[in-house]
């Protein structure tokens, strides 16, 4: 038990602004908690010792009190500042996070389409032209816009050294902003409990410089077969695959559903096309594709409640 203390948390090891913002807050708050705590642990011990019944005569009789009106004052304010603290750093936090990260927003960011599929990521790169699958490399000290869907259950796209989880619904594109500042390899994972397969949908995520991350698009480029819809297919069917690269997006003939803005929620009524110049499917597209590809009746549908 005091061994597993020697581990580090990687949420509390931000690698970019966004994980960086939300541990400053995730740490802000436990003290704040803590400090709470050690009033009452004081109170409480002060009481237990300075009114304890052992200290006063067996006829001892309590005056009769009506309340104190400062104290009750006291005691409903203070409360009322620590939520009032606490929802104002979090609001801050939660606006911070959704907007791409403050040092950053004249850079063109990097978009990436990440859509879950039966305990598997696909990562498209419209810019790049090319698809991976369970792993993706990003350069550093660049935004990244990641576009979240998902061809069957609702999963949770989170890298914690980089920023929180957001969920990829299969109906709608929700996007992340994250930026790497630090070259390494990151875990990513689903956060959220979509069925049999769910231990099984990690994935990394490498930070590159510039000039490496090139050198890859290169190398992807030269040696990786194109993605075929034929291909694609199978791997929607396929519940488990390892690491995959191709010369080309699933985007070509698989666009991505509609932003989540364009579902009444503030957006125009405009369909957002994607980098690859098609336009998205509407509802019925997604739902046949989705139904033509997944067996949505198997085991692993009835574990995750859809």
């Amino acid at each position: 038990m005091l061994l597993s203390g020697c581990n580090s948390m990687v949420v509390l090891n931000p690698k970019g602004p966004v994980a960086k913002t939300q541990s400053d807050t995730i740490i802000f708050s436990i003290l704040m908690m803590a400090f709470v705590l050690l009033v009452v642990y004081i109170l409480f011990v002060f009481m237990l010792t300075k009114y304890r019944a052992s200290k006063t005569s067996d006829d001892y009789e309590p005056p009769h009190m009506e309340g104190n009106k400062w104290l009750e004052l006291i005691w409903t304010v203070i409360p009322i500042i620590i939520v009032t603290i606490l929802s104002v750093v979090t609001v801050r936090t939660t606006n911070a996070v959704e907007k791409v990260p403050a040092g950053y927003e004249t850079q063109k960011p990097l978009v990436i389409y990440a859509s879950s599929s039966n305990w598997k990521w696909h990562f498209s790169y419209p810019e790049e032209n090319i698809e991976t699958v369970n792993y993706v490399n990003i350069p550093t000290n660049r935004p990244v816009e990641f576009r979240l869907y998902s061809y069957g259950p609702i999963t949770s796209f989170w890298v914690p050294q980089l920023g929180g989880q957001k969920y990829a619904m299969s109906d709608m594109v929700t996007k992340l902003n994250l930026v790497a500042e630090h070259e390494g390899s990151f875990m990513g994972k689903n956060s959220n409990f979509s069925g049999k397969g769910f231990a099984q949908m990690e994935f990394e995520v490498l930070a590159q410089t510039p000039a490496e991350y090139g050198k890859w698009v290169q190398d992807v480029k030269n040696t990786a077969p194109k993605l075929t819809e034929q291909e694609f297919n199978k791997l929607l069917k396929t519940e488990i695959v390892g690491r995959k690269s191709y010369t080309s997006t699933h985007l070509d003939f698989a666009p991505a559903p509609m932003d989540m803005s364009e579902h009444g929620h503030g957006g125009d009524s405009k369909t957002e096309s994607t980098d690859s110049g098609k336009e998205p499917m509407d509802h019925s597209d997604m739902s046949n594709m989705d139904h033509s590809n997944m067996d949505m009746n198997d085991s692993s549908s009835t574990e995750s409640g859809h």
